[in-house]
């Protein structure tokens, strides 16, 4: 189905007529308003594939343009260029430059999935958002997100050791994003830390304080962190696999 919306056409691609008048009627201006032509030779075939290849995106096949998940969408009603349907369109007609050009605001997407309970197919568009986000990223296209950072350094801690302890993850969240002092910086950090200091028990304190040093393991855990680690290298090269890409580190 194609997309009419005038908002969805880039700018750049509008041509409007200063004079023009044609039987006489005068239709200079945004009556002549027309869309320029333009051949699309760069297509990828495969676009539709790679994004289903991927968790989240299976059902992408089934989306029939309704526009039910962009209605619904939480960040569409405050940022009209935030658009589910539109993307999934570009996406099943192989269009991956001009998904591209939009690379910055799918990553917008919260994860309310009130998309996904409106939608009458099954899509998922949610899932779909971010199977799109992993894509761009494994293509290249983007630079990790703070909350791929965060999601890697929350997930490195489970990871290794079984247990989440939410000071290490601060920690290393702000380690990898460059600036590992920046919770002192922060005057919400400060007054969250200045606040947990004046009535947590001194004891909770210590346990903090020594977690951060000590870190603490679930006991009898190296098998199950063997059978993630496993599991995760195998999603990791099926999906590059399905777009095409080298298993990580060339191999």
């Amino acid at each position: 189905m194609p997309i009419h919306e005038k908002s969805l056409i880039r700018p750049e691609n509008l041509r409007e007529q200063d004079e023009l008048v044609i039987d006489g009627v005068d239709v200079s201006g945004h009556w002549s308003t027309f869309i320029e032509t333009r051949a699309v030779t760069d297509y990828n075939e495969a676009m539709q594939d790679e994004i289903a290849a991927l968790a989240g995106g299976e059902n992408i096949h089934r989306c029939w343009q309704c526009g039910s998940c962009t209605n619904a969408c939480t960040v569409h009603a405050v940022n009209p260029d935030f658009n589910p349907r539109y993307w999934i369109y570009l996406i099943r007609l192989g269009m991956e430059d001009e998904l591209v050009r939009d690379k910055d605001i799918i990553w917008q997407c919260v994860s309310c999935n009130k998309c996904t309970d409106a939608c009458p197919r099954d899509v998922v568009p949610e899932a779909v958002m971010k199977a799109t986000a992993h894509w761009l990223e494994l293509k290249g296209h983007v630079d990790k997100k703070p909350s791929t950072h965060f999601d890697e350094g929350f997930s490195a801690q489970v990871i290794e050791t079984g247990k989440i302890e939410d000071g290490l993850v601060v920690r290393d969240f702000f380690k990898r994003m460059g600036d590992p002092f920046r919770p002192f910086k922060e005057p919400y950090l400060v007054a969250m830390i200045t606040g947990i200091a004046k009535r947590a028990p001194i004891g909770y304190l210590l346990k903090m304080g020594l977690a951060l040093v000590v870190r603490p393991r679930t006991r009898g855990w190296a098998p199950a962190r063997k059978g993630i680690e496993e599991y995760i290298r195998e999603v990791d090269a099926k999906d590059r696999k399905a777009l095409g890409l080298p298993a990580e580190g060339g191999h």
